[in-house]
């Protein structure tokens, strides 16, 4: 191309080299940007370059320009996406199935050229997945990118833990938590974190969005060996698995210290009716399946199966089948 075509698409080229140069923490002076320009083989002047910045500026570029010794930086303050938004989505595209893992990488590499080269590093992210992922909450990207910084950094972190009332409202539990933070991981349209817990000695999983005041202490991690013994499909599968069976309207009779319990699981949408001051009811619809009523077990009869009739045939079944000697 003639060097006269080039110049057409100086104030392009300008913009670029900004962009992906510059951002808070970067800037680049006037002798790099001419120098770069040349690489472009664009020639320019000092006085052309402030008048094509002012141009950037009625586009929605806006360059700021900051003496730093004895020379100006020029860095991009203000871009269309937060470093923070854009981790979330790159984590979005990383973890959904139905996107290809190509397409996950062109996806990724287009979300990248919207900040600098030095931001893009941070979108090199990895988060382990499981089944079909949706946030719940718009600024869980905040306490997703305090735990990634935490992670990255080696750094312990404190938090404040929500749970839900009877009267559906998520209030703080009366104590801090500190905890090492190993890994995110997304299941059932959830965020979730595994992290180690010091004082009782073994690993933990808390859900991010109920996660809140979230700080990175000066504190190195520990818990290494036990985080390497977890198999993170099997403590998944464990943890987080979903019911497969025939869908059906359920009955529960369930203990009051167990409504974030069945809140999480089945959704804030559901009624629940007090039943008296330590029992609460609700109808849920559930896949009938041995999960199921191994979940329901669990819980050594804090949960209790009202209805139908024909679901707790089949649970009394189960139970004659797996304690019968």
């Amino acid at each position: 191309m003639p060097r006269s075509q080039h110049q057409k698409l100086k104030l392009y080229v300008l913009g670029k080299i900004l962009m992906e140069n510059t951002d808070e923490n970067h800037g680049i002076t006037m002798p790099e940007i001419i120098e770069r320009l040349e690489k472009e083989e664009i020639s320019a002047d000092r006085k052309s370059i402030y008048d094509d910045i002012h141009a950037l500026e009625d586009i929605g570029i806006y360059v700021e320009k900051q003496k730093i010794g004895k020379y100006f930086y020029y860095k991009v303050m203000e871009k269309q996406f937060e470093v923070a938004e854009l981790k979330l989505l790159v984590d979005a595209i990383s973890a959904s199935k139905f996107i290809t893992e190509k397409k996950s990488r062109e996806l990724i590499t287009k979300l990248e050229g919207l900040v600098s080269k030095y931001e893009a590093k941070e979108l090199q992210r990895h988060v382990l997945v499981s089944g079909r992922n949706k946030t719940q909450n718009e600024g869980i990207y905040y306490n997703v990118d305090a735990i990634h910084t935490a992670i990255n950094s080696n750094h312990k972190i404190s938090f404040e833990y929500l749970h839900w009332t009877l009267d559906k409202e998520l209030q703080p539990k009366n104590k801090a938590y500190e905890v090492s933070p190993w890994e995110l991981l997304w299941d059932e349209e959830n965020y979730y974190l595994i992290a180690f817990d010091s004082d009782e000695g073994i690993m933990k999983h808390y859900r991010v969005d109920k996660m809140r005041s979230i700080i990175s202490i000066e504190e190195k991690r520990d818990g290494v060996e036990e985080f390497k013994k977890i198999d993170v499909s099997s403590y998944t599968d464990r943890v987080f698995g979903m019911f497969a069976g025939e869908e059906e309207t359920v009955s529960l009779l369930c203990k009051n210290y167990l409504v974030g319990v069945v809140l999480d699981r089945f959704g804030t949408e559901i009624p629940l009716r007090k039943e008296d001051d330590e029992w609460f009811r609700c109808r849920v619809r559930v896949a009938v399946s041995p999960q199921f009523f191994g979940w329901l077990v669990s819980f050594g009869g804090d949960i209790q199966l009202l209805g139908p009739e024909h679901v707790r045939g089949e649970f009394e079944e189960m139970m004659k089948g797996k304690y019968i000697v």
